[in-house]
Order: structure tokens, then C-alpha cells, then sequence
């Protein structure tokens, strides 16, 4: 059937367009890409075609047509709510349409395939999204008429789909829509209760009858009554505390939480029923977490009903036997969200707080005596702390695994372990007073070396020194951990015997967590000489956790590099063997953090050790290619490499600029992950280089695309682009000075006044480089720059830029600066002295706006600079000229105690050698700051004194007009600051 003549068809009766439709969503639901593409192209089409989405309904409503096609229709028809079906989309379902889709999709709830009754759900929540209640309000009652039906199918569509709903009205968050919301949940509350207590009476009857069945019947409808609940009870009041209803509700879920974890007893791992009652034991606690998040206050009467529940089931023998790891998870996690809660901790100011948090607090306080504290305590420590057998299987069988597994970020919120050391380390925190002797105590019965042979001393040694490790910041003043490392820490480290890597991993982890809280610095080359150890150890485990131990160290502010030095070609060469062996990318990556951290700290002495590494960099960036995190690390690396290696760094440029290509090309994929690091490395390699190559000046062609994001990297651009024009390269303007301004004028039409200054400043630059070439390449944004210091620009720090750029136009190319002020002239329609005139006054008016004393004393240089002259507009700005000299003096002069002179402070001296000086950041010099002192010694700025430049012109001044006329002139200002430009210009 060819696509045109199907179109026609499909606008005629119902049954011919459903059989049209039939057929196409049978060929696109073939394999065969030769008929699947052609048909989604024809289907494509047809969306917008009024009748097309009722063909859908009655396409996937009849269950006598094959499961794919139906599943496709439904497919189609779910994709066109999100793009047709509100009034304001383009191509819009009329709203007649829509009235019949919504009838239609409710008329019977009797699918009979699961995944496509879930998608049938799915889509009428979406429609409620957007239509109910004003245009639906016959949707929630007939869910409810149809929930209360004997038929079981019936039912429980309709019950998947109450839920579907709820679920979607709840995640609505406009005003309006909470309320309406709101007013849902009060209708439908008590129903959704007794519906939900119905289903859970009927499956426990039925569990304890033997009725399988029934029973997974009942309990699956029990756990969607639930999810419903769940929505209404977190989403469905403003002040749940003023209702009985959710009150009554919460505290019922204590009872059949208790219910159904005795009811598990009798149920194995293998009973059909087991998964789905685990799934409602989370769900209530889901409940519980999710009030508590958003309820605080309101949860308060619950408090201690939750603390003894999840206390007793976690903490003492109630649980033996019924409790798994997911729920003990999720009442870890509620006694933890209780602990921590703010709106449970009284001001400082105890009579400042809430009446309620004081009665919360008060309940905490009641519950957590020292028996209960002691006992959570200890507990989590030598029970839940417990590498348990699976995880030492997997030590042993794949111990990067289990590095990767021990290091997951979010992990404590779903497994067992990670979530006890962070209820840990909360409790521990809020009530250390009672804790630390405990802890210590435990402490102090581990003494000594432990028997090899005994493995359940040496795992609950391991979960001891992992609490002092985790609680090490409230042990500060209670433990000298300076001599435990002495006379017990480093003698376990020296313990070389299999089993006893459970130990020497936890040690140096231990040591780890206390280096940058309290550890002596005469201990750190003790601390060097056991990581280089530990470095070449036998487990691979421990290498890894010895690694970040040593980033630890090397990364603390005590660090320093003397004691480091002796151990830094061995230790790197180990971290390099250990990033070669490894083969999980995160492992990878956690290793080449600790060789960037090592090449950070130690800068330039790093150049004889990082050969290896340098030539192992280009075949792992190769092997990472689909693994874009690893290659952010990779990126990291090179940035501290090209810092450490300076000016050496173009012996890997045939590497490092491809992969600064790369990173920071828009139409490639991976800039999304690579940008931001490449953009640094892109920087750094700049600042570093002796000169521009030209492959380097190559990739420069990457910005324009870069500039027309207009992202949060402009400022990172920018710095790329001065970088270039520092490098004072004749080629870099010369190929892309031209596009560049008219980049630069794009973005200028769209940006922050932040973005604006950058923009000038890199104008600045230019000008400042190239005072020939500059102004011819950037002319076209010089004349919005002589228009706002005009029109009285009112940001004053884009005001100081925009006279800096006119500055230096004014000082060191005076051509330029007539031509400008002749355009100007014919824009203003003005005489070019009358707008002179109001530059002048504008620049004396807005001198303040100024505040470094750089761009203050370049104003008084280009002011100046207009003399001698017989011009009657400067002869009449003279006084204002003269003001701005006398500022910028001011600024500028210091006084030389033993000559009684003055000297220009900002003056540079190029016999100072460069090396002998630090950058902004407290580093030897880069090969960039060597090319901007070059530079500065030859801008005006820096290289001329602004005393003598005054007298100068002054002079000048003085014999052009006369003796008589040039003490008029000097008549017309204040006495005062006469007297001032006397005393400076005093000798000459």
C-alpha cells in the first residue's frame, strides 16, 4: 500500500482508517528495517490527523489483535498526549476529540496483558495531569465505582490506574494544583483507607489459610491501595497534624508493619508471595520517611513510636529472623533522619524555640539513655560494621571490585554497611559526650597484636578502628593518635601475612581519616616510608587504599615538600605501576586523583619522574574513549603535568593539543563531558608556552562556536583569548582578528554587564599589544564604546573599562583617535571639537568610577597627551585636565624618605630578574607572566613616569602659547591644586 494513497484512506469511515492504521502498526512492528522504517514515516504523519488517536484506542483496546501491535498503539498514543493533546501545542486535538479519548479510556478496565494495562495507566495519568478535575470530572468516581467491583481483573486495572493517577496529581506543584490536590485527598481518603485495610485483612487471612492465589491477589492490590496512600497521606494536607484521618493512618502503620514482618516469619525465600511482602514492608517505611521529610512537625507524636520500632527491630533480638537488609536500611536511615532533623534541635537560645521542637527534643532525649546509646553503638560497630563473607569472597576473588564497591558514592542509602557507618557517625556526633568512652573502651580491649589464626578478632578489630576512623574529628581531644600510630599503628602495618590485609587496609584508611585532624608533622616521613610499603604490598586493596591515604597527606595544609622530597620518585613510580595494573575505570580514575594531587603539590620537581607516565597518558586516553568520566580525570592529570612540566610541556604536544581539540569542540558528543576540564587544560597549556605553534594556534578555530554558547564558560574563554593575544603572536590577530570582533559583537547583544567588561578588557588588551594593528582589527567595537562614555554609561565599572579602551586609543594612536571623533561627529551630527568637549567633561565627571590606580594614571596620561595645543575646547577643559594629572599623582607618587622626591610607584624596572619573583597564586612564574612583564615594560603605564610625562606636556604647553598665555591658562585652576602639582613636579 503505498504512504499517499493511505493518507486519503485514512480520512475516510472509522473501520477503513482502523484497518489502515492496523496494517501500518503491523509493518512497525516488524524487524525488517526495509518495512519498519517506511511504516514509521507514514505513522510519523498521520499524528497530527484528526480521528488518528481514536484508530489508537480502539486499535489497542481490542484484545483479539496480536500483543505487539497493541503495545505500539498504545505507544503512539501516549507519546501524542505529550506533544498534542494541550490546547496551546501546535497541531492540537479539538476538544471534542479529546472528550471521546477520555470516555473511551475509561469505559472498561479489563486489559488483560500486564505491561500494556501499566502503559494504559500510565497514559490516563497523563491525560489527569492535564484535564483533571475541570475537564474530567467523571475520572476519579468511576475509578472508584470501578475499584469497588467483584470482577478481580476489573478491579485491579482500575486500582493500577487510582494509582497512576494519584501518583501523577501529587507531583504537581503549582498553588493552584496542590489545592486541588488537597481537596482530592480529602474526598477519597477514607475510601482509599478502607481500601487499603480491606486488601491487607484479606491477604493475611488468606496467607494463614494457605490460599496462594488469593493471597498474591490480595496482597498485590493491598500494595497499590498503599502507593495511594502514600501519595495522599505526604502530598494531601497542608497541616496533616489537624486531620485525624493521615494521623490515624501513620499510626496504624506501626501495628501493620508488625503485622506483616511476623507474618514473613513463616514465609521462605522462596515463597511466590516473599518479594511482594518485602515490597509493602519498604513501602510503609517509605511512608514513614517520606512524612518525616515532609511533615517534620507533624511527625512529632510519631517520634518515639518510630524510635522504639526501628530501635527494637534493629538493634535487638526482635528482629532475629524476620529483618532484611532493606528494611534495616530504611530504619537506619528514619532513626537517622530523626537524629538529624533541625526542626528537632532547640536554638542555642533554648527559651528562643518552637514549643514542638522542644517536645521533640525532649522525646529524643528520654529515648536515647545511655543503655540504648551504648547498645546502637555497639551493635553497628561489631555487628552491622562487618565485612560479612560475601564481601571477603569478593575481596579475594576480584579485589578491584571491591575497592570500586567500598568507594560508591550514594551507597549508604541502599546498602547495609555504608548506611550503618553514616547512622554512625550522626549519632556519634550528636550525642559524643556519651559515646566517646564507649568507643575508647572498645578501643582499649584491642590492644596488642591480634592472632592470625583467630579471623572473627581480627573483623571486629577491622570495625573498630573503622569507627575511630569515622568518628575522628569528635575524638580529637580524646585520643593521642600521634603515639597509637607509634607504638601499635605502624608495627600492624609491618604485619605482612594474608590474613592480616583486613588490618593493614583498615590502618592506613585509619591513618587516612586522622592525617588532617591531628598528626604531628616530625611523623610524616615515618607516615612516606609505610605508604611507599604499603604502595608495593601484595593485596591490591590495600595499594588502592594506601593511594588515597597518601592523597590524604599530600592534599593536607601541613604538607610540605622538603619531607615529601626523598620519597617522590619512588612513590610516583609506584602509583604509576598501580594505575597500570588496575582495569576498572573508577579505579583508574581514583588513582590518577592521587597522581594529579602529588604533581599539584610538588610543581616543578616532578619534570624527571613523569616520563613514563607522559608516555602511557595517549594509549589510556585512547582505551577511555567510551568512558567519558575517566577522560575528565585524564584531563586533570595533563593540566598539573603541563603546570609541573612549564615551558617543556610542547615536548607532549603531539598528544595534549589533540586532545585540547577535542575537549573543547561543540559539534563533538564528548564536549559535553570534557568541556569545562579542557577549557583549563587549554589555559594552562597557554600560560605555559614558549610560543605559539602553529598547531596550537589552530585550535583557536574551536571559539567561535565556544564564544556563541554564551555559557557559563565566557570567563574561561575570555582568559583563552588573552592568553593568545599575550602571546603577542602578529599571526593569532592576523587570522582571527577579524571574526573575532564579529563574535564579539554577537555576544555583546546578549550578555551580563560582567560579560561586558570581559568583553572590553580583552579589546583593552589588544590595544595595549598591538596599538597599530589593534584598533584597525576592533574598530567596529570602538564606536559603542565612544557613544557610551558620551550618552554618560551609569554602570561605573563598565564606565572605567569603556575609558580605559578610549585611553588607549587616545595615548598611542592619536590617528585612530581623530578618525573616531570625525565618525562620531557626523553620527551626533555635531562638531568634532563639540563632541571632544563632552568626552572631556565626561571623563572628569566620571574619574571616580575609576579605581585602579593602573587605568586611573592611563586617564591622566591620555588626558595630557592632548597637549600642546591651541585647541579652544582643551585650553577650556584645562582646569578639569589638570584635576584629573593631580588625582592620579596622587595615586601613583611615592615619597623617598632620604631625597625628599617623588617616584611613579607603578614605574617597572626590568633589572629585577622575573624568576626570582611569584605569580597570584604564590608559584614560580609562568612562561605567560614572563611575556606580560615583557609586555608591561613597554606599555606607557609602566614604562613612563607620569611626573615627568606632565612636565613635559606642561612645557610644551607653556612654549606654544607664551609665558603670559600659558599663566592664564594655569589661572583657571583651583590654587589649591596648583600648589599640589607644584610639589610633585618639584626638581624638574
Amino acid at each position: 500500500m503505498e504512504p499517499g494513497k493511505a493518507e486519503s484512506g485514512f480520512l475516510m469511515d472509522l473501520n477503513s482508517a482502523s484497518s489502515v492504521v492496523l496494517h501500518f502498526l503491523t509493518q512497525a512492528s516488524s524487524q525488517d528495517s526495509s518495512v519498519l522504517k517506511p511504516a514509521e514515516e507514514q505513522l510519523k504523519q498521520w499524528e497530527t490527523q484528526p480521528g488518528f488517536y481514536t484508530v489508537l484506542l480502539n486499535i489497542f483496546t481490542n484484545h483479539s489483535l496480536d500483543i505487539n501491535v497493541r503495545w505500539l498503539a498504545v505507544l503512539y498514543f501516549k507519546n501524542g498526549i505529550d506533544r498534542y493533546w494541550r490546547r496551546v501545542a501546535p497541531n492540537a486535538l479539538s476538544d471534542g476529540e479529546k472528550a471521546t479519548l477520555r470516555a473511551g479510556l475509561i469505559t472498561n478496565f479489563n486489559e488483560p496483558v500486564n505491561q500494556i494495562a501499566t502503559q494504559i495507566a500510565v497514559l490516563i495519568a497523563k491525560v489527569a495531569r492535564l484535564d483533571c478535575p475541570k475537564q474530567w470530572p467523571e475520572l476519579i468516581p468511576t475509578l472508584i465505582d470501578s475499584v469497588k467491583v467483584q470482577d478481580d481483573l476489573r478491579q485491579h486495572r482500575a486500582l493500577l490506574t487510582f494509582y497512576h493517577v494519584t501518583k501523577t496529581l501529587s507531583s504537581k506543584r503549582l498553588a493552584a494544583d496542590r489545592k486541588l490536590f488537597q481537596d482530592l485527598a480529602s474526598e477519597i481518603y477514607s475510601f482509599a483507607c478502607c481500601l487499603w485495610n480491606h486488601h491487607a485483612d484479606m491477604f493475611l487471612q488468606q496467607i494463614c489459610a494457605g490460599g496462594e492465589p488469593a493471597a498474591v491477589s490480595s496482597l498485590e492490590r493491598a500494595l497499590l491501595s498503599l502507593k495511594v496512600l502514600r501519595k495522599l497521606t505526604v502530598h494531601g494536607y497542608v497541616d496533616p497534624l489537624q486531620n485525624v484521618e493521615p494521623m490515624g493512618f501513620l499510626h496504624a502503620v506501626f501495628d501493620r508493619l508488625r503485622q506483616f514482618l511476623e507474618c514473613s516469619r513463616g514465609i521462605g525465600a522462596e515463597h511466590v508471595c516473599r518479594e511482594r511482602m518485602e515490597k509493602i514492608i519498604i513501602l510503609f517505611t517509605k511512608v514513614l520517611l517520606d512524612f518525616l521529610d515532609q511533615h517534620p512537625f507533624a511527625f512529632i507524636p510519631l517520634i518515639q513510636r518510630a524510635l522504639e520500632f526501628a530501635v527494637s527491630y534493629v538493634f535487638t533480638e526482635a528482629g532475629d529472623g524476620i529483618v532484611f537488609e532493606r528494611f534495616i536500611v530504611h530504619c537506619m536511615r528514619l532513626i537517622k533522619m530523626i537524629v538529624k532533623n533541625d526542626s528537632f534541635k532547640p536554638s542555642k537560645n533554648f527559651e528562643d524555640s518552637k514549643t514542638e521542637t522542644i517536645n521533640a527534643h525532649q522525646i529524643k532525649m528520654s529515648f536515647f539513655t545511655y543503655p540504648t546509646l551504648t547498645e546502637i553503638c555497639r551493635r553497628l560497630v561489631t555487628h552491622y560494621f562487618l565485612l560479612g563473607e560475601e564481601e571477603r569472597i569478593l575481596w579475594d576473588a576480584d579485589p578491584e571490585g571491591f575497592a570500586v564497591e567500598e568507594s560508591g558514592g550514594d551507597s549508604w542509602k541502599y546498602s547495609l554497611r555504608p548506611c550503618s557507618e553514616v547512622l554512625f557517625i550522626d549519632i556519634f556526633h550528636e550525642y559524643s559526650q556519651t559515646l566517646t568512652p564507649v568507643l575508647l573502651d572498645m578501643v582499649h580491649t584491642l590492644q596488642g597484636p591480634t592472632p592470625l589464626e583467630d579471623l572473627n578478632a581480627l573483623l571486629i578489630k577491622e570495625t573498630v578502628y573503622n569507627a575511630v576512623g569515622l568518628a575522628a574529628f569528635e575524638l580529637f581531644d580524646s585520643v593521642d593518635f600521634d603515639e597509637w600510630f607509634k607504638s601499635q599503628l605502624l608495627g600492624e602495618l609491618q604485619i605482612t601475612h594474608e590474613r592480616y590485609k583486613l588490618l593493614r587496609r583498615r590502618v592506613i584508611w585509619l591513618i587516612g581519616q586522622w592525617v588532617s585532624v591531628k598528626f604531628k608533622a616530625d611523623l610524616r616521613p615515618p607516615l612516606y616510608e609505610v605508604i611507599l610499603s604499603l604502595l608495593q604490598d601484595q593485596d591490591l586493596v590495600v595499594r588502592i587504599e594506601t593511594a588515597t591515604t597518601l592523597k590524604l597527606a599530600v592534599d593536607d595544609f601541613e604538607f610540605r615538600i622538603d619531607q615529601f622530597l626523598p620519597y617522590l620518585e619512588s612513590t610516583f613510580s609506584m602509583l604509576f605501576h598501580l594505575l597500570q595494573q588496575v582495569t576498572e575505570c573508577d579505579t583508574k580514575m581514583q588513582v590518577l586523583h592521587v597522581l594529579s594531587c602529588v604533581i599539584e603539590r610538588v610543581n616543578m620537581q616532578i619534570r624527571p619522574f613523569i616520563g613514563s607516565l607522559v608516555q602511557y597518558l595517549p594509549l589510556l586516553w585512547k582505551q577511555s574513549e567510551d568512558h567519558n568520566m575517566l577522560r575528565c580525570a585524564i584531563l586533570t592529570t595533563l593540566i598539573h603535568l603541563v603546570k609541573g612540566l612549564g615551558g617543556d610541556s610542547q615536548n607532549v604536544y603531539p598528544f595534549l593539543l589533540p586532545v585540547i581539540q577535542l575537549s573543547t569542540d561543540v559539534s563533538q558528543p564528548p564536549h559535553i563531558y570534557l568541556l569545562e576540564d579542557g577549557l583549563e587544560l587549554w589555559v594552562v597549556t597557554l600560560e605555559n608556552c614558549i610560543s605559539v605553534t602553529p598547531e596550537l594556534l589552530r585550535i583557536f578555530q574551536n571559539m567561535s562556536a565556544l564564544l556563541e554558547l554564551n555559557s557559563e564558560n565566557l570567563r574561561i574563554c575570555f582568559k583563552i583569548i588573552n592568553a593568545y593575544i599575550f602571546s603577542a603572536s602578529p599571526e593569532f590577530l592576523q587570522i582571527y582578528g577579524s571574526s573575532l570582533c564579529l563574535s564579539f559583537l554577537e555576544v555583546l547583544k546578549d550578555i551580563t554587564m560582567e560579560g561586558q567588561v570581559q568583553v572590553l578588557k580583552v579589546v583593552e588588551n589588544v590595544l595595549m599589544v598591538n596599538p597599530d594593528v589593534g584598533p584597525q582589527i576592533f574598530h567596529a567595537l570602538l564606536p559603542p564604546v565612544f557613544r557610551g562614555i558620551i550618552e554618560g554609561e551609569r554602570y561605573p565599572v563598565v564606565m572605567s573599562t569603556y575609558l580605559g579602551v578610549l585611553g588607549r586609543v587616545l595615548l598611542q594612536n592619536k590617528g585612530c583617535f581623530s578618525s573616531l571623533l570625525n565618525q562620531m561627529s557626523q553620527e551626533c551630527n555635531e562638531e568634532p571639537d563639540q563632541i571632544l568637549g563632552n568626552v572631556i567633561e565626561m571623563w572628569v565627571d566620571r574619574m571616580d568610577n575609576i579605581t585602579q590606580p593602573e587605568r586611573r594614571k592611563l586617564s591622566a596620561l591620555a588626558m595630557i597627551s592632548l597637549m600642546p595645543s591651541v585647541n579652544s575646547v582643551i585650553q577650556d577643559k584645562f582646569c578639569g585636565i589638570i584635576n584629573i594629572c593631580v588625582e592620579s599623582l596622587h595615586d601613583v607618587m611615592t615619597e623617598d624618605p632620604e631625597t625628599n622626591t617623588y617616584k611613579d610607584c607603578l614605574v617597572m624596572s626590568d633589572i629585577e630578574p622575573l624568576e626570582a619573583q611569584v605569580n597570584e597564586n604564590n608559584e614560580p612564574p609562568t612562561e605567560e607572566d614572563k611575556r606580560k612583564r615583557m609586555i608591561a615594560l613597554r606599555d606607557p603605564v609602566h614604562a613612563v613616569s607620569l611626573q615627568h610625562f606632565v612636565y613635559e606636556k606642561l612645557k610644551a604647553q607653556q612654549e606654544l602659547l607664551g609665558d603670559e598665555g600659558f599663566r592664564s591658562l594655569m589661572e583657571t585652576v583651583d590654587t589649591e591644586i596648583v600648589k599640589q602639582l607644584q610639589e610633585f613636579l618639584q626638581g624638574f
